[in-house]
C-alpha cells in the first residue's frame, strides 16, 4: 500500500500543478474554481476504479469500472510524465523565444513536440505489442542435495493470467499452445487466474486443463481470487478439470526413487507480513524435495527458514512497467518487495518469481514482457 499512497500523492501534485496552469488561462478558457474542483473529484473517483479491491468492495459493474480505471490511470501517467517533460523544456522554450533564426526555432519546437508525445507512443507500444509478446523463459535452477531422479525435472510455471477485459481467451490459448510444446514433467499455476468478479474463471481453468504434464498440474490462489470472492469456486472448477489447488496443504509425488513434496498456500497479505506462512512449516516433508507455491514472493525468507528448497511465485508481473536507469530496474513492484522477477537465493534455498501472463491496472507491459516459465532442476 505504500507505493499506492506514493503514486496517488505524485498524481495529486501533478494534477494540482496542471490546475494552476489551466487556471492561469482561466479568463480565456472560462474555467472556474468550481469546475476544477468537480473535475478533481470525478478524477479521484475514476482513479479508485483502477483498484480491483475497490471494485469488489463497492460491487461496481466489473467491466465498465475496470475500463474507467484503466483509462484514468493511463491519463494520469501520461499527464504526469508530460508535465515533467513540459517543465524540463521551459528553459529551452525561453531560449527559443529569444532565438532569431526561424528555421532553428522550428526544428527545436518540433523536437520538443515529439518529446511531449513520447509517453503516448511508449504506452501504445506496451499495450498493442509488448502486452501480448508471450515469451518462453527457460532457466536451470541448481539445488543442493537434489536427488538423482529429479535431475533435469522440467517444471512449467504459469502465473498472473488475469483472464478478462485485457486478456482474451484466444490470447490465453496462444500461451497454452506454447506451453504444450515444452513437454513439462509437472506444471504449476501460481494464482490470479482472473482480475475481478465476473471475469471468465471457468474459461481460464478450461484453458489451463489443456496443459499435459506427466505428474499433472497443481496450483495456489492469488489476491485477485480473494478480491473476486472466487476462492472456493476456483478450487472446485480446477478440481473438476483435474487441477489440484493447494490451500494450506501438500501433495507428495513419487518420481523414480525420489520424493517431491509440493505445498501451496493462499495469498499471503503484505499487511500480515509478521505472520507469513503461519502453518506452512508443518507441510514440509522430511527427506523430500520441498517446493512451495506462493503467489506472493515476499514470503521467501520465511519459506527458506522453514525448510523449503524451492519457492515459486508471481504477483509482481516483473514490475509490468519497468525502466532501466544506470543498469538498475525502476518499477512499481520494488516498493513492496525486493523479489520482483527472476531467480533469488538464500543459503541453500531458491525462489523463482515469474513475470506472469496478464496485466492489471494499465493494459500494457513495458520492459517486462509476459512470461511462460520452464524450470529445469539441476544438482548444485
Amino acid at each position: 500500500m505504500t507505493f499506492d499512497f506514493v503514486l496517488a500523492f505524485v498524481f495529486l501534485l501533478a494534477q494540482l500543478r496542471l490546475a494552476v496552469l489551466v487556471k492561469g488561462r482561466a479568463r480565456r478558457l472560462r474555467v472556474t474554481n468550481f469546475a476544477l474542483a468537480a473535475y478533481g473529484i470525478l478524477l479521484a473517483l475514476a482513479y479508485a476504479c483502477s483498484y480491483s479491491e475497490v471494485i469488489a468492495v463497492l460491487r461496481l459493474p466489473p467491466a465498465p469500472a475496470a475500463t474507467v480505471g484503466a483509462v484514468t490511470l493511463l491519463y494520469l501517467m501520461m499527464s504526469t510524465v508530460g508535465l515533467v517533460i513540459y517543465t524540463l523544456l521551459q528553459p529551452i522554450r525561453k531560449h527559443l523565444n529569444a532565438e532569431s533564426d526561424p528555421v532553428r526555432r522550428r526544428v527545436l519546437q518540433a523536437a520538443g513536440g515529439a518529446l511531449m508525445a513520447s509517453p503516448l507512443a511508449v504506452i501504445a507500444y506496451g499495450a498493442l505489442v509488448e502486452r501480448t509478446n508471450f515469451q518462453v523463459k527457460e532457466i536451470d535452477i541448481p539445488l543442493e542435495g537434489l536427488p538423482q531422479d529429479l535431475e533435469g525435472l522440467r517444471i512449467l510455471q504459469l502465473s498472473d493470467i488475469h483472464l478478462g477485459l485485457f486478456l482474451s481467451e484466444r490470447e490465453l490459448a496462444r500461451v497454452i499452445d506454447a506451453a504444450q510444446e515444452l513437454r513439462p514433467h509437472i506444471a504449476f499455476a501460481t494464482g490470479d487466474f482472473i482480475s475481478t468478479r465476473g471475469d471468465p474463471l471457468e474459461a481460464c481453468i478450461r484453458q489451463l486443463a489443456r496443459v499435459k504434464a506427466d505428474a499433472g498440474m497443481f496450483g495456489c490462489l492469488g489476491n485477485h481470487e480473494y478480491y473476486a470472492r472466487a476462492e472456493q469456486l476456483a478450487t472446485q472448477l480446477a478440481a473438476r478439470a483435474g487441477i489440484r489447488i493447494l490451500r494450506g496443504e501438500a501433495q507428495q509425488l513419487r518420481i523414480g526413487n525420489a520424493l517431491l513434496n509440493v505445498a501451496g498456500v493462499d495469498y499471503q497479505r503484505l499487511a500480515d507480513k509478521g505472520s507469513y506462512l503461519r502453518n506452512a512449516a508443518g507441510l514440509v516433508y522430511p527427506g523430500a524435495l520441498n517446493v512451495l507455491l506462493s503467489h506472493n514472493p515476499d514470503v521467501f525468507p520465511v519459506a527458506a527458514r522453514q525448510g523449503y528448497h524451492l519457492t515459486l511465485a508471481g504477483h509482481t508481473h516483473g514490475g509490468q512497467v519497468t525502466v532501466e536507469i544506470l543498469e538498475q530496474s525502476i518499477n512499481p513492484a520494488r516498493f513492496f518487495t525486493p523479489y520482483v522477477r527472476g531467480l533469488y537465493r538464500l543459503d541453500n534455498a531458491a525462489e523463482y518469481v515469474t513475470r506472469g501472463i496478464g496485466t492489471i491496472g494499465v493494459p500494457a507491459r513495458i520492459g517486462a514482457p509476459p512470461e511462460i516459465t520452464l524450470i529445469r532442476l539441476r544438482k548444485a
